[in-house]
């Protein structure tokens, strides 16, 4: 495991109510200078992923990015490691129906749609639907089905497709609910559909996250 997982294991630990000393220590040993909250894995694999291709290495750069496993939950991780807390810098990357609780958690304006804090500078970034949607859409329903197909799972998205709860709803949506029928699934293909963009066709609150980020080393 690397430091920064160490670090991001403490932290959930904490969140959970654990102990916050450790976390503490090793935000200020890494150094630890931004946190990326993250509604989930999926998310954390896509932001990951795009990271590496533009080569960029967020840990060298004291960047964690945070899986919290549910927007709920940013409060709390936000009033544990942003000004009342460890004092990190704190930005993030939710769904739109997410929006409110980032925007109270970040202290951003839930009306304002650039979502910038009073210091101009960009809290979190906006997923039209979610994340997996800004994908599918990037990519084009077909080459999204060729990746399928490449990794095997084309036959599985054929049986999903001809259940009587997806009959009427758009290719798209089909495709956004099949990654997310099992477990790991929604991860895998976080990495892999990023992977799959041409650099002119990264979504934008991607492309803006990385952007933010870059502005800090």
């Amino acid at each position: 495991m690397s430091d920064m997982g160490a670090f991001r294991e403490t932290v959930t630990a904490w969140a959970a109510g654990g102990p916050g000393d450790l976390a503490g220590e090793l935000a200020a040993e890494l150094p630890v200078k931004t946190v990326v909250l993250l509604e989930g894995p999926s998310d954390l694999a896509a932001v990951d992923a795009l990271a590496r291709i533009r080569g960029r290495d967020l840990e060298a750069e004291g960047v964690c990015l945070l899986a919290m496993n549910g927007a709920m939950s940013v409060g709390r991780f936000a009033r544990l490691l942003g000004p009342p807390g460890l004092g990190l810098r704190l930005t993030g990357l939710c769904d739109e129906a997410e929006r409110g609780y980032y925007a109270r958690a970040l202290d951003a304006d839930a009306t304002d749609a650039t979502d910038v804090s009073v210091a101009g500078r960009r809290r979190f970034f906006v997923c039209a639907a979610d994340l997996e949607d800004e994908l599918i859409r990037a990519l084009g329903v077909s080459r999204v089905e060729e990746l399928i197909r490449a990794e095997g799972d084309l036959r599985a998205l054929r049986t999903f497709v001809r259940q009587p709860a997806q009959h009427g709803r758009s290719p798209e949506r089909q495709l956004r609910r099949f990654l997310g029928t099992k477990k790991g699934r929604k991860i895998h293909y976080g990495r892999a559909l990023v992977q799959a963009l041409s650099p002119d066709h990264i979504p934008a609150p991607l492309d803006d996250l990385l952007a933010e980020l870059l502005a800090d080393v």
